[in-house]
This record gives structure tokens, C-alpha cells and sequence, in this order.
């Protein structure tokens, strides 16, 4: 008797075929591209939209010694209206903070009042998708038989990269206009000319301390928003290959060597994905699409990003799932006379399309840092 492949009960279950469970493929995609992801896992998970609507939103309250917290809630030790409802603010002067520390006497009294600035932050999400077509004659002369995975990795590495692409191109350019950046050699990227040195990424070390930036990084460290792990030891910097040698040859204040190589300070379940070795307090991560601006320095001369991701920095809509759901659509219509109809009457040609969406949120911008500089 004839084995029928596509029923259980007529003989053994085929591999291929209408019964091929999807779910099971979108898992083995999620984690192919998991290895191909350097952007998406420092995601801010808490931040990470799961009813997913038309924007990303979120209150952002400003610390209370902060300039930003700008408000007219003040009243000073003696009971006055003032416009310092933030105390000192963030300035660093004695003689200024001295004069408004929270004095209170013995009879307390309705004093030292301050106030708190909440701020709500959004980002707009955006739909994409692709779409590719086959034909039954190639279904019949494929030597495949897991054709179907196989394209369903594809299509979902193909919008990962576009994803990452994306997101890079916002986390340079958020870092570039609200984040901390210095341009080596000048104030703007047309009068950037020289490599980046050790002072430089030392300057910038600095500067993100005063923004209070952690030193240490959550990222995401599976498939699932959930799987995370903490990378201590220094900030993220991710650069592209071009700027290897110049990182290779850096000296410290001291001349000597300032690059350290991964294998020397970590162990295999403690590094990223791309990481190459650590100068002062950034954890080198090289990404091989590492974006530029060709011909936007001094004398028309290609400069390149080292971009700083803090903790915390930003929020995404990636291809995280949290065991449950996920946040792309995958419809596959194979050949035949299911999708037969006046533009294809022989039911010949098939198809295959990706929908998923893509969403960007700067929490905290001035935990980004960025210096553009020439290559060595």
C-alpha cells in the first residue's frame, strides 16, 4: 500500500510538506540571527514594547540635582519662593552648593520645598516587509527536503541585517545630535582631520561619567527578552574594521600599549558578540557593517564612528521574543490550485514574505557617546 507523507495515520510524517510546523522554524531562525545581532541585545528590555501600538512611549523623570529639572516648585530655607526647585542643580561650585543644602532648624517649618520633572518620550513605530516568489517547478527539481527552514532563516536574517542597519544608523545619529561627541581635529564633521588617540577616548571616558553612564551593560543575551546578562568591566564601543590598526597601535600617557585583547581579561561567557580587546574604559566590539560618512571630512577625506551605547540608552522593537509571541509575520503560499487565480491560472508560482516592524526610542541620549575621526 502507498505511503501518504502528509498523513500521520496513512504512514510515517514527512519532514516537508502542508504539516511542517512553523513555530519550530521561526525558532531555529531566531537563534541563527541571534549571532548576527550587536545592536539589538543592549536594548533597554524593561522599555521593550510588547502591545505594540503606533508609537513607543515612556515617562522619563529627571533626577531632582539635575539642570534639566527645571521648575518653579522652590522655596528656600526660609520659606521664600524661589526658582530653584532643584536645589543646586548639577553644578559642581562649593560656594554654590554650600548655599543650598536643606538647612532646617528646630521649628522645621514649610521649607525647602523642591519639584520633580517628568518628561514623556516616544518613538513612531514603522511597518516593513519583503517578498520573494518560486515557481512548483523548482519545489520539483529541489534536492532540499528542508527548502522550507531554509527560507524562513533567510527571509528572517535578511530583516535582521535590515534591522541593524536601522537601528545603527539612529543610534549614530541620535549620539551625533544629542549625545556626547567630539570630532578629532575640529567642532563639525567637515572639519574633522587625524586619528583619534588615547586622550581622545579618555576625554570622552570622562565626559560620559559626568552624565552619570554605568560602566557596566545589560544586554540580551538569548533569543527571548528575558535571557540577559550583565558585561562589567567597561562601556561598549563598537567600531567598524577600518579602525582596527589605529586601535591596535594606540599608546597611553605613558607609551605604552594601550589596547588589551579580549582573550586576556575574559572568559567565553563573558564577552559580545564581536568583541576584540578593551582601551581605558570601553570594551571594543567590531561590527563588519559598521557604517561611515564617505567623503564628509576635511578635504573630502571618509570619517568613521566609535559609538558609545551606555546602559539604558535606548529601546527597540527587534526580534526578541518572549517565549510566546513574536513580533514579525511570515506567509508562505505554496504552488498549487489553493492559490490558483486569474494572474497565475495554473497555480504555478508561490510565494514567501516577511512583515515585521521596526521601532526606535532614545531614553537616554546623553548616555550615547560618538567620536568621528579619520582611519589609521
Amino acid at each position: 500500500m502507498a505511503t501518504n507523507y502528509n498523513d500521520p495515520l496513512g504512514g510515517t510524517a514527512s519532514t516537508i510538506g502542508s504539516q511542517a510546523r512553523t513555530d519550530y522554524y521561526h525558532k531555529k531562525a531566531l537563534i541563527a540571527v541571534r549571532d548576527k545581532q550587536y545592536f539589538m541585545p543592549l536594548a533597554n528590555v524593561r522599555a521593550m514594547p510588547k502591545h505594540m501600538g503606533k508609537k513607543i512611549k515612556q515617562d522619563v523623570y529627571i533626577p531632582l540635582l539635575d539642570d534639566r529639572n527645571v521648575n518653579d516648585q522652590g522655596l528656600s530655607a526660609a520659606g521664600a519662593v524661589i526658582a530653584d526647585g532643584n536645589l543646586y542643580g548639577s553644578s559642581k561650585d562649593t560656594g554654590v552648593i554650600g548655599t543650598k543644602i536643606p538647612t532646617l532648624t528646630e521649628n522645621g517649618g514649610r521649607v525647602n520645598r523642591v519639584g520633580f520633572t517628568r518628561l514623556q518620550i516616544e518613538g513612531d513605530i514603522h511597518k516593513r516587509g519583503f517578498f520573494t516568489e518560486y515557481t512548483q517547478e523548482s519545489l520539483d527539481f529541489d534536492s532540499d527536503a528542508e527548502l522550507l527552514s531554509h527560507i524562513t532563516e533567510e527571509a528572517l536574517v535578511g530583516a535582521n541585517e535590515l534591522t541593524e542597519a536601522e537601528l545603527q544608523s539612529d543610534l549614530i545619529t541620535t549620539a551625533s545630535a544629542d549625545g556626547t561627541v567630539y570630532y578629532i581635529g575640529g567642532t563639525a564633521k567637515d572639519e574633522v582631520t587625524g586619528v583619534v588617540t588615547y586622550t581622545d577616548l579618555m576625554n570622552l571616558s570622562i565626559a560620559l561619567d559626568n552624565n552619570k553612564t554605568p560602566k557596566q551593560t545589560k544586554v540580551i543575551a538569548g533569543s527571548r527578552m528575558i535571557d540577559t546578562k550583565t558585561i562589567n568591566g567597561g562601556r561598549v564601543m563598537y567600531i567598524g574594521s577600518e579602525m582596527i590598526p589605529a586601535i591596535r597601535a594606540m599608546t597611553d600617557l605613558h607609551s605604552n600599549p594601550a589596547f588589551v585583547s579580549v582573550e586576556k581579561y575574559a572568559n567565553a561567557g563573558n564577552i559580545l558578540n564581536g568583541e576584540i580587546g578593551s582601551v581605558d574604559q570601553f570594551r571594543l566590539v567590531v561590527v563588519p557593517e559598521m557604517q561611515s560618512s564617505v567623503g564628509a571630512g576635511a578635504a573630502g577625506v571618509d570619517i568613521y564612528p566609535m559609538l558609545v551605547v551606555g546602559d539604558g540608552s535606548f529601546t527597540t522593537i527587534g526580534f526578541q521574543t518572549d517565549g510566546k509571541t513574536v513580533k514579525f509575520t511570515i506567509n508562505h503560499k505554496k504552488p498549487g490550485k489553493e492559490i490558483a487565480d486569474r494572474t497565475d491560472p495554473y497555480g504555478e508560482t508561490g510565494f514567501y514574505s516577511i512583515k515585521y516592524y521596526y521601532g526606535f526610542m532614545a531614553l537616554r541620549p546623553e548616555r550615547l557617546g560618538i567620536v568621528w575621526t579619520e582611519d589609521a
